[in-house]
């Protein structure tokens, strides 16, 4: 059989054979360089994994869809970096599962918000975000402001550590004794307070 580009154009079964050839070739090739760089793999300085209230305030993020109008990646763009700070690199992200980076802007991007307002504003806003923003469109969070339910974050951390998070013993031990008598309000603060953080203290 000749191979010529008419024919496999007209056999669909080579044709989807070669399609997904060059595309495996392709990814190979652009993906796993990336797990031998250090830039990509090794955390930036200062940066250090989730506490447990960090850890459960993330979950509450998640949980109530706030990536659906909040990107965390400030990309490498003058505008972008006059606005919300340095750019962001891969090494910030290095135990984020799944990183939330995004790329809806109903609102605006949260990688550097870390803090910027302190707590008390965070949670004025987050229970009606026109008492500060009067033109916000942001929806507000009252029922937040309930006592946190945390039983499973041992487990996560213990989880996050084999994935390679540095937890060690006594900070997921303690982990329930931490978060005790804080709200979703306060744990979702404190992950908020964080972003960023590493970067702006001088990682690189």
């Amino acid at each position: 059989m000749s191979f010529s580009h008419a024919t496999i154009e007209k056999n669909v079964g080579w044709l989807i054979v070669l399609v997904i050839l060059v595309i495996s070739v392709g990814g190979l090739v652009e993906i796993v360089p990336l797990y031998f760089q250090k830039s990509t793999t090794e955390p930036v300085s200062g940066l250090k994994p989730y506490s447990a209230t960090q850890l459960a305030g993330r979950d509450i993020y998640v949980r109530e869809g706030c990536y659906n109008c909040h990107s965390q990646m400030v990309r490498p763009f003058r505008a972008e970096v006059e606005r919300y700070g340095p750019y962001s690199v891969a090494g910030e992200f290095v135990y984020d599962r799944p990183f939330q980076w995004g790329s809806k802007r109903t609102g605006p991007d949260l990688a550097r918000v870390g803090g910027r307002y302190s707590d008390e504003w965070h949670r004025i806003h987050l229970l009606n975000p026109r008492d500060l923003v009067p033109e916000s469109n942001m929806p507000a969070y009252p029922w937040l402001d309930k006592p946190l339910d945390a039983a499973i974050i041992p487990k996560k951390m213990q989880a996050l550590r084999t994935m390679g998070a540095p937890y060690s013993d006594a900070e997921i031990a303690g982990a329930l004794e931490e978060v005790k008598g804080k709200s979703e309000l306060d744990a979702l603060i404190a992950y908020l307070q964080v972003l960023g953080t590493a970067i702006r203290a001088g990682g690189k």
